[in-house]
């Protein structure tokens, strides 16, 4: 069977088990298994596979039909342009994610460049630790923590930060939440994806982000701003002066944090939108 024979009956078998972009998802599943860039299989459509090839992208595909995660299956994701090792243990992270780490490392670049102390930040529920990872690589003077409750995704977090020659600047704490922290240390940036999805909508995330993503990384209870409330509370005594706390959040959710953290005596900013033109993203200072 050659290549282009391949890609048709896998794209259908996966259209058939209710996979997104069976085509492309089918391709790159190829690709990975035959370790060659994706469009160099449009210039060997008439390459026939060997058997153990063919036998090792059946069982991708096998996988790919039981809703496994792509990501899972090919051991990374692309994140701000760097490879993220991601497995069961951690959240895939979501393109919206990178437009956080964008304001994040925006904000900090712009204190490196009025002062002489290395600006610092936390990135709580650090996950594969992306987030911190990005902030490290695209602000070079700054310091980073990362938390996690999670022992098992610090063990992810630190592996990524070492792929990319980042481990020596970014500590990595396990713990529950702020008090798990350096006592009495206060950062110029508090970023954080935190779960926030409403524990009743779990049940109905497609079987990807449902049966893969860990669920302590999803649920923000029942409606989705237990976090939220979390941090309204204590963040702002973590804050140095002039620092922004940075959260990612769902839709529909904007509004109502709003509100949350201006009863906290937060000066919130003007919302961020995603890349649909959703708010997203929310900044505010004490």
């Amino acid at each position: 069977m050659n290549v282009l024979e391949v890609i048709q009956r896998s794209a259908e078998f996966l259209a058939g088990k209710g996979v997104e972009s069976p085509r492309l998802q089918t391709e790159l599943l190829l690709a990975h298994c035959l370790k060659l860039p994706r469009l160099h299989l449009y210039l060997n459509f008439e390459r026939a596979l060997s058997a153990p090839e063919l036998d090792a992208f059946r069982e991708l595909i096998k996988r790919r039909g039981r809703r496994e995660p792509l990501q899972h299956l090919v051991g990374s994701t692309s994140f701000c342009g760097l490879e993220i090792a991601v497995d069961r243990r951690v959240l895939i992270p979501r393109p919206e994610t990178e437009l956080l780490a964008e304001q994040g490392w925006r904000f900090l670049n712009e204190l490196a460049s009025r002062s002489t102390e290395p600006p610092t930040a936390l990135d709580f529920g650090t996950g594969s630790g992306c987030l911190a990872i990005a902030l490290a690589r695209h602000c070079p003077a700054a310091r980073l923590w990362a938390l996690d409750i999670s022992t098992a995704a610090l063990e992810l977090a630190r592996q990524n930060a070492a792929r990319h020659g980042l481990a020596d600047r970014i500590e990595f704490l396990a713990g529950e939440g702020l008090a798990a922290a350096p006592e009495g240390k206060r950062f110029h940036l508090l970023i954080s994806n935190p779960p926030y999805i409403p524990t009743p909508e779990i049940a109905q995330l497609q079987p990807e982000v449902r049966d893969y993503d860990p669920r302590q990384a999803l649920d923000g209870g029942p409606d989705g701003l237990d976090f939220f409330r979390q941090l309204a509370g204590v963040a702002r005594s973590r804050l140095a002066p002039g620092g922004r706390l940075m959260l990612e959040f769902g839709e529909a959710q904007g509004e109502p944090l709003r509100e949350l953290f201006e009863q906290q005596k937060w000066i919130v900013e003007p919302l961020v939108r995603d890349y649909n033109q959703r708010l997203r993203i929310l900044i505010a200072h004490g």
